[in-house]
């Protein structure tokens, strides 16, 4: 058998021609060239912090469902008419619209986006629509473990803060009303702050004086909402979450990181990628591989606007609850005490470059990729600066990173299961609060 030839080294980045421009009435754009094919991606973020849930979460979904002079079978025709489509939700953070078409029907794209934009009219039929769809699947979620854990989890890492509940009540939602979302509309929907990304087969100028014809109307002058600091994670007694009868427990942690901006950010990736990352890190090495505990524990960084987070998450058979958890905790500990070897470090660092490189392969992926960049507060320039940085960051920075942030004791834990199954055992060596 012929040995596997090693990776060939990774040239430099070389990113698109770029043009970027600030509106007279304050939308940022960012307009870069991919001739890969004959398509163009647009992507939108409008601040949305503190918008109410419900009404929002409608919203979102019901933007682009008609204006004064055209009904969403109207849109949907005009974007069929130009091979493309377009979409919209909302989060805590942001109003999100995405879309493409092809190349030559980008202004009639733009057209259609700034209809919507500046004239929604939110028809009652479609409101009641899109608010029973929603309050069916947020009342679908709610029975299910991924749903409840993520719910609690995010109470545990930010009480009192607007990021603590992740989805409004069924009713709430139900109780959306076209005169309540127009409100909103004309309140939130506006420039100032607001964001816009093209990756396109034409001209990045070009493709920026188009969208000034488009959306150069667009009214500005809100005032900007923002969201207060994240309350800092501690650590403290596992949260039990009681699930009557459930023949498995969903166990997740989270513990505070930093933000894209920090020199900390790049090794703080290797960390993550090292311990759960990937299916060659650690957490998957103990509990799938050698335990046979779970199919697929992982860990992620988590960027929002008001905190960075890293969030572990296994689901485990209920028996093994406590081993699972045991060893979610000592990985934790083992990474920031004992630094990686060489050979782990390389491997995670090509896998994070590959993955980098292959996310900005496509005009989609460019366009999503230098959307959250932008809407983090990054300039042009960052991402070769952040990929120079993952190529060279030593050993030594990676473990030091590691016993900084990464120590058990800092970490938020959260267990849904059978509460009169798991808890005494859980009890037996470590502390637990029933939530």
């Amino acid at each position: 058998m012929k040995a596997v030839p090693p990776l060939t080294p990774s040239g430099p980045l070389v990113m698109p021609e770029r043009a970027d421009r600030t509106l007279p009435n304050g939308l940022k754009v960012t307009a870069m060239r991919r001739s890969s094919v004959p398509l163009a991606e647009i992507r939108l973020r409008v601040p949305f912090a503190r918008a109410d849930l419900a009404n929002g979460q409608v919203l979102g979904s019901t933007l682009l469902s008609g204006t004064e002079t055209m009904s969403v079978v109207d849109i949907a025709a005009e974007l069929q008419a130009v091979g493309g489509g377009l979409s919209a939700g909302a989060d805590a953070d942001w109003l999100a619209v995405s879309g493409n078409s092809l190349v030559d029907g980008l202004d009639r794209l733009l057209e259609l986006l700034a209809g919507s934009l500046t004239g929604a009219v939110y028809p009652a039929n479609e409101v009641q629509t899109n608010r029973e769809r929603i309050a069916d699947r947020i009342a679908v979620a709610r029975n299910q473990p991924a749903h409840l854990v993520r719910a609690a989890l995010l109470k545990r890492m930010y009480p009192g803060h607007p990021y603590a509940i992740q989805t409004p009540e069924p009713e709430a939602v139900r109780a959306a009303e076209t005169a309540a979302l127009a409100e909103l509309h004309a309140a939130r929907v506006r420039p100032d702050g607001a964001i816009l990304v093209i990756v396109a087969d034409m001209d990045p100028e070009k493709a920026l004086d188009s969208v000034e014809r488009a959306l150069g109307g667009w009214a500005s002058g809100a005032e900007l909402v923002t969201l207060p600091s994240a309350p800092e994670l501690t650590g403290g007694p596992v949260t039990l979450v009681d699930r009557p009868g459930s023949v498995q427990s969903s166990i997740r942690a989270a513990m505070t990181t930093v933000h894209r901006t920090s020199p900390d950010h790049a090794p703080l990736s290797l960390v993550n990628m090292i311990y759960g990352g990937y299916f060659s890190s650690r957490l998957v090495e103990n509990i799938r591989e050698s335990k046979g505990y779970t199919y697929s524990p992982h860990s992620g960084i988590e960027h929002a606007q008001a905190s960075s987070a890293m969030i572990i998450a296994a689901d485990v058979a209920t028996e093994v609850t406590g081993p699972a958890l045991m060893e979610i905790m000592y990985e934790l500990g083992r990474l920031s005490l004992l630094a990686p070897s060489e050979e782990e470090l390389e491997q995670a660092r090509q896998y994070s470059l590959g993955t980098l490189r292959l996310g900005m392969a496509t005009q989609a992926g460019l366009a999503s990729l230098t959307m959250t960049l932008a809407s983090s507060g990054l300039q042009a320039g960052w991402l070769e600066g952040h990929l120079e940085r993952l190529a060279t960051v030593s050993r030594e920075e990676v473990a030091d990173c590691a016993r900084r942030y990464l120590a058990p004791t800092n970490a938020a834990y959260v267990v849904l299961g059978e509460a009169s199954t798991i808890e005494a055992p859980l009890s037996s060596w470590t502390q637990v609060a029933r939530a």
